[in-house]
């Protein structure tokens, strides 16, 4: 039995330890936003957040989850009505072509805001190397960092407004 939280819900599973953690989430848990790319670390499509630090699925067993905090693409905002920053900047500069990579690549993008709250184009090109796509996007992909990464700033501005600070 392995026991660990996937977007904050707690979760007690009977399943091989070294089954990767992402057909846990995607087949035990039904979290299909995750995807299967390459099944070797190196397209990042499987990224998802291992106490908030990213890591590919396919070739983490579910063993390294135990007593961890898992977050998903379905966790990162809430629904529709509360998006991620990173997704509602994704939206606007309509950086998904075909989208199959678009879940890793906003995983990623999340950790690295969450890191570096005003990334240079640099940082933005490091961070993301991992993440493949295919459609070659990432122009759009930068500029959509930036556009959250703004919107980020502007939100804990308004925020701190808001609490007299």
């Amino acid at each position: 039995m392995i026991t660990f939280h996937v977007n904050g819900k707690g979760v007690r599973l009977d399943v091989d330890p070294a089954t990767p953690l992402l057909w846990v989430v995607r087949e035990q848990l039904t979290l299909t936003g995750t995807k299967f790319g390459c099944g070797i670390a190196q397209c990042g499509a499987c990224t998802v957040h291992l106490n908030g630090k990213p890591i590919r699925s396919c070739v983490t067993p579910v063993s390294q989850a135990a007593g961890q905090e898992i977050t998903t693409i379905e966790g990162i905002g809430g629904g529709d009505d509360n998006l991620h920053p990173v997704q509602s900047a994704w939206i606007a500069e309509q950086v998904p072509q075909c989208g199959y990579c678009q879940s890793g690549q906003i995983m990623s993008a999340v950790a690295l805001l969450t890191d570096k709250p005003n990334p240079s184009d640099e940082d933005i090109d490091l961070a993301m190397r991992g993440n493949i796509c295919r459609c070659g996007t990432y122009p759009r992909i930068r500029k959509a960092i930036h556009v959250a990464a703004k919107q980020t700033k502007a939100s804990f501005f308004d925020a701190s407004d808001e609490e007299g600070g």
